[in-house]
C-alpha cells in the first residue's frame, strides 16, 4: 500500500472495487473506519487515515463499519465484502462462466463462503438471486442478437445462454410481453447487420471519448503473426475458446460511441466469454473523465492528456499468450520480440483456416507448452532462461496455482510471477497491467518510463508516480507514447 494520503484518498473517492481489500479508512470526525467501496457518504479528505489493515485500524482505536464490516476481512483478500464477490459474480455471468450452479460454488470456494452465504450477498447487494441475474443477462443478450444480427431464433437462444428454444421462449414472453419473433419484427431492419452467411456483428459500446487509432497502433506493434493482424484500421485475430474456434474483426464505430465486432458463426456458443475478453482487451468500461481529471493535475501529465484525452490500457485477449509475449520482450525491442513471438506461433499454435490473410494459426495453449521441452521451446530461437520460464509459467497455470484474470489479487499474483525463474518486477507488472487490468501497476524500472520522466532512477520514477496513484497504468501508457513507446 502507498503511504501517499492523497492518492489513497483519490481512489477511496473513486470506489474502484479493484482497491478492496488493499487499504482500509479510518474517519476522525466519526472514530469509524471502513473500506474504500463502503456506501456510506464520502468524508472529508482532512478527517481520512489510512490503514494497510483492519487490525491497524483498529489498533489506532478506530470502530468497524457496521455497514460494510471491515473487521471480518482477513488481510488484503476480504472474503465476506459483500461488494466485491457481487461485482465478482456480476462479472463472471457477464463473460458467460457463471451459466449454472457449479460456478456458484467455484466462487463460494475461493472466497470461503457456502453457497447459500454466497447467493444471500448478491441478493442484498444487487436485488436479485445470481439465478434471476443470469436470466437477465442472458435475455439482454438476446435482445441485442435479435436487434443487431439476423441469426436464427435457435442460434439466438443458444449463444445468449439458453438450454433450449422452448425456456427461451417462456422466458423472453414472460418478461417483455411478445415472443422473440415478434421483437425482431417490431425493430428497425436498418439496424441489422449481416456481413455474410459466415458472420455477424455485434456492438461493444465505450465511454467517449476513446483514442481507437493508438490502441490500434500498440496492437500491431506487439502484434502475434498469424494469430493477430491489424489493418485497414481494424484489429483481428483468430480464436480458441473451449472447443470453439473461429475468428473476429473489430473496427471502431464512433458515430455509435461503439466497437463494431464481426465474428464467426462458430463462436456463438461462447458469445458471453468472447464479448468479455473483448471489453477487457480493448478497456471499453475505462472511465476517461476520472482518470484525466487526476492525472492533469500533474504538470508531468497535463500536456499528455490534453493530447490524448481518450488513450486506453490494452488488456489481453489470452492472459497465457500475454505472458509470453512479455517474456519474449525481456530486454529486447518489441519488433524483436513481435518476431520471435511469431516463429513461436507457428511451431506451437494449431493451424485454422481463415478467409482474412496472414491470420492462420491458433494461439498456443499453456496446456500444449506445460509438456514442452525445453529444447523444443528453444528450437525458434528462443534463448534457454526464456524458454524455462515460459514453460513454468505454462505448468503454474495448468495447475491452477497461479491465475491471470481481471480481479485476481495483484500482490499476490505480482509475487507469484516474480518466484518464478526468469521473470522479474517488469515483467509481473506488465502482466499485471494488462491480463490482470490493474490499473495501478507501474514496472518502474522500465527504460523508456524512466527517459521519458528526464532520465531518473527507478526509486525516482516511484516517487514522482505517487500523485498518479490510482491510475499508474493510464499515466505509464501516456509516458510511452510521448517517448516513442516501449514493449
Amino acid at each position: 500500500m502507498t503511504s501517499d494520503p492523497a492518492a489513497l484518498y483519490n481512489a477511496l473517492t473513486a470506489r474502484d472495487p479493484r482497491f478492496d481489500g488493499v487499504f482500509f479508512v479510518g474517519v476522525t470526525s466519526t472514530g469509524i473506519y471502513c473500506r474504500p467501496v463502503c456506501t456510506a457518504r464520502t468524508p472529508k479528505a482532512a478527517n481520512c487515515r489510512f490503514f494497510d489493515s483492519a487490525a491497524t485500524a483498529e489498533k489506532a482505536h478506530f470502530r468497524p463499519c457496521l455497514r460494510c464490516r471491515p473487521e471480518l476481512a482477513p488481510g488484503n483478500a476480504p472474503v465476506d465484502d459483500a461488494h466485491r464477490i457481487a461485482s465478482l459474480i456480476a462479472q463472471r455471468i457477464d463473460e458467460g462462466m457463471l451459466d449454472d450452479g457449479a460456478g456458484i460454488e467455484k466462487i463460494a470456494t475461493r472466497f470461503g463462503w457456502s453457497s447459500r452465504q454466497i447467493r444471500r450477498i448478491v441478493s442484498k447487494e444487487l436485488g436479485v438471486s445470481p439465478i434471476e441475474l443470469v436470466l437477465t443477462r442472458r435475455l439482454l443478450l438476446a435482445k441485442q442478437l435479435l436487434t443487431e444480427t439476423s441469426l436464427p431464433i435457435i442460434d439466438v437462444a443458444f449463444a445468449s445462454g439458453f438450454a433450449s428454444v422452448r425456456r427461451f421462449n417462456d422466458a423472453f414472453g414472460s418478461r417483455y410481453g411478445m415472443p422473440p419473433t415478434r421483437f425482431r419484427k417490431a425493430t428497425n431492419d436498418d439496424s441489422v447487420s449481416m456481413n455474410s452467411t459466415d458472420t455477424f456483428t455485434l456492438l461493444l459500446g465505450y465511454r467517449q471519448p476513446f483514442d481507437w487509432p493508438h490502441m490500434l497502433h500498440f496492437l500491431a506493434a506487439r502484434a502475434m503473426s498469424g494469430v493477430e493482424v491489424v489493418r485497414d484500421d481494424a484489429y483481428l485475430r483468430t480464436v480458441r475458446l473451449g472447443a470453439h474456434t473461429g475468428w473476429i474483426r473489430v473496427v471502431d464505430a464512433p458515430n455509435k460511441r461503439a466497437l463494431r465486432v464481426e465474428l464467426t458463426h462458430s463462436l456463438t456458443p461462447v458469445l458471453p466469454a468472447l464479448l468479455g475478453r473483448l471489453r477487457h482487451l480493448f478497456d471499453v468500461s475505462a472511465r476517461p473523465d476520472v482518470i484525466n481529471a487526476q492525472l492533469a493535475q500533474d504538470p508531468l501529465l497535463a500536456a499528455a492528456v490534453a493530447k490524448r484525452p481518450g488513450l486506453r490500457v490494452p488488456g489481453a485477449f489470452d492472459a497465457f499468450e500475454l505472458a509470453v509475449r512479455a517474456i519474449l520482450g525481456q530486454q529486447v525491442t518489441v519488433r524483436a520480440a513481435t518476431t520471435i513471438a511469431g516463429r513461436f506461433a507457428a511451431a506451437f499454435g494449431d493451424a485454422i483456416d481463415t478467409p482474412h490473410a496472414g491470420l492462420s494459426r491458433l494461439a498456443p495453449s499453456s496446456s500444449r507448452i506445460a509438456t514442452a521441452t525445453i529444447d523444443e521451446v528453444a528450437s525458434v530461437g528462443i534463448i534457454q532462461t526464456r524458454a524455462r520460464s515460459i514453460i513454468a509459467l505454462a505448468q503454474e497455470l495448468e495447475s491452477g496455482r497461479l491465475r491471470l484474470e481481471p480481479g485476481a489479487a495483484p500482490a499476490a499474483t505480482i509475487a507469484q510471477l516474480v518466484a518464478l525463474p526468469g521473470i522479474g518486477a517488469w515483467t509481473a507488472h506488465y502482466i499485471a497491467m494488462r491480463a490482470l487490468r490493474w490499473p495501478d501497476a507501474f514496472p518502474k524500472e522500465d527504460i523508456a518510463l524512466r527517459s521519458a520522466l528526464g532520465g531518473v532512477t527507478a526509486a525516482r520514477a516511484e516517487e514522482l508516480s505517487q500523485p498518479w496513484r490510482p491510475w499508474r497504468s493510464y499515466a505509464l501508457l501516456q509516458l510511452w507514447c510521448d517517448s516513442g513507446e516501449r514493449e
